[in-house]
Order: C-alpha cells, then sequence, then structure tokens
C-alpha cells in the first residue's frame, strides 16, 4: 500500500505567467467513483494510462493505489463510463529540493491554476514559492473529482 501525502494551493496567475517552465504534459481524467471514502480515477498522462484507488483523506495523508495500463484501454474507459473529466497541462517545478506539480486546467477548469507538493510525512515544513497564493488543501472544492461534476467556470466569483 502506498501513502499520498500532498498539500494544495492556489497559483498566482501573473507570477507564474513570468515563470520560466519546463515543457507540460498533457492530462485527462475522468471518475468511475468519488466518493468521499473512496475514489477511482483513470487517467492519460501523456502517452500512459492509469487506474488510481485513493481512500478518504486524513491530515493530509491518504492511501492510494495507482496502476498502469494501456493507454489505448484508459481512453476507452474515459470514453465509455466517464462522462466527467478534468483536462489539464502538468508542469513539473523544481524549487527548494522539492517538485511541485503545477497544473494549468482547460475545458471548463479553464483559469484555474493550481500547485501540489508531495511530502515525505506529515507535517513536512516546505519552502513555498514566490508564485504561490493561497493553501487549498483542506477544502474539497479543489480536488480534481469535485472538479469534474462541479467545473470551476460555474462557480460563483467574488
Amino acid at each position: 500500500m502506498a501513502l499520498e501525502i500532498e498539500r494544495k494551493f492556489l497559483v498566482d496567475h501573473t507570477k507564474w505567467s513570468e515563470l520560466p517552465k519546463p515543457e507540460g504534459k498533457a492530462y485527462r481524467q475522468g471518475y468511475l467513483n468519488d466518493e468521499p471514502e473512496k475514489t477511482v480515477r483513470v487517467r492519460i498522462a501523456g502517452d500512459k494510462g492509469y487506474i488510481t484507488i485513493k481512500g478518504p483523506t486524513v491530515n493530509t495523508v491518504r492511501k492510494e493505489f495507482e496502476f498502469e495500463i494501456p493507454a489505448v484501454d484508459a481512453k476507452e474507459i474515459l470514453e465509455l463510463f466517464s462522462p466527467r473529466q478534468v483536462e489539464k497541462t502538468r508542469y513539473r517545478i523544481l524549487f527548494n529540493q522539492k517538485i511541485w506539480e503545477v497544473d494549468v486546467f482547460g475545458g471548463e477548469n479553464e483559469g484555474l491554476v493550481m500547485a501540489e507538493i508531495e511530502l515525505s510525512y506529515a507535517g513536512e515544513n516546505v519552502a513555498i514559492p514566490s508564485w504561490i497564493s493561497k493553501e487549498v488543501t483542506d477544502d474539497s472544492r479543489y480536488y480534481n473529482s469535485y472538479l469534474a461534476s462541479n467545473p470551476y467556470i460555474s462557480w460563483e466569483k467574488k
């Protein structure tokens, strides 16, 4: 069993646009089950396919099982069984010896830019880059499974 320990943040659009970036990778993912206590996701990342099962999040930690599957199977599963999907481009940015994964969302989540950092253990202190604007780790609206059903463009902007 693997554990996922991560924190999520919103990204400052202006600072992000000024940051030199590596080439991004296209992601498309959908959900076969998105109950709070268990999520089953199928993803295409570049030219690879994955199926992932995640348990509930408790203090930034959750059980995660991920398996590579043929990309052609992932595509078919998404088309047949997952009408609610998320599209994004992921950038991997090295900052202070840690990899930050920054997702620039497209489609119905256009305008959302979010960063995640995987931690080695719960409570690990990490340096926060200047292009981060706000932590949203505990806000379930920013879970990709939520965004698939409740797209960012439909949120009431304040």
